[in-house]
């Protein structure tokens, strides 16, 4: 009778490596990562040797401009808090009365501030001059501040209107409209202002057909000063426009 092969348990198991065997392995793997290791640092010496100056320059530059950008944002941070004490100390002296030292400070400021800086020490300049009643002297100040390109455009604007404003009774109406009606439109910071000087250079044309429509339009626009819109309202009526009323409309869709 014969017994199948298979059904007979293996008479030899595989034999277990010797200590030899295992510790010439072992020699093998530190060899093999001992010559990886060397590849890597050849391969890095050849980067450095061929690009580690080109990159030691670009890494040398940006440090260097790291360096240049915290030192300047650092200045500018000085600066400004400078310029900031000594616009306070001359508003504290103009309060104390000393005109003649505000002004010193003042044109200081001007001079040596930043853009935002030197136009608001202007413009404070310029206001005081015409509370002494110096108003050409003061209207010249506003107008070199609405002829300076590097000051803001809204304190640019505001300039042209203050110094318009003090030359009206001497300046052509013409030349009043075509300065500000850029200004006077719905939307502009400056509307009401502009817009009050237009209308008034209007009446004087004769052109009431014109002004009517304009100060209706300042007294019924709720981003003008009330006391301004309560002005515009009145000349309006006195036109025969309807401005509406100083009273508050409530929403129609809050009403009942």
């Amino acid at each position: 009778m014969k017994v199948s092969a298979l059904a007979l348990p293996p008479s030899e198991k595989p034999a277990a490596p010797s200590k030899a065997e295992e510790r010439a392995a072992a020699q093998q793997d530190v060899f093999l990562r001992e010559v990886d290791d060397a590849l890597r640092e050849d391969q890095l010496k050849t980067i450095l040797n061929r690009y580690g100056k080109p990159i030691g320059a670009v890494i040398g530059v940006g440090l260097l401009a790291l360096a240049g950008w915290l030192w300047w944002d650092n200045s500018a941070q000085q600066k400004a808090a400078e310029q900031s004490e000594k616009a306070i100390i001359a508003l504290d002296k103009l309060e104390a009365g000393n005109a003649a030292g505000t002004l010193a400070d003042l044109d200081a400021l001007a001079k040596d501030g930043s853009d935002g800086t030197r136009t608001t020490a202007a413009l404070t300049r310029a206001a005081i001059l015409v509370q002494q009643g110096k108003t050409e002297e003061g209207a010249k100040a506003f107008a070199a501040i609405a002829a300076d390109d590097s000051a803001p455009q809204a304190f640019r604007d505001m300039a042209t209107i203050r110094e318009v404003s003090i030359r009206f009774d001497s300046l052509p109406p013409q030349q009043v409209i075509d300065r500000l009606k850029p200004l006077a439109v719905p939307g502009n910071a400056w509307f009401g202002s502009a817009g009050e000087l237009v209308g008034m250079a209007y009446l004087k044309q004769g052109k009431p057909e014109l002004a009517g429509p304009l100060f209706a339009a300042i007294g019924k626009n709720t981003e003008v000063p009330s006391s301004l819109r309560s002005r515009m309202r009145q000349v309006a009526g006195q036109l025969g426009y309807d401005a509406g009323t100083d009273d508050v409309t409530t929403p129609a869709a809050a009403q009942p």
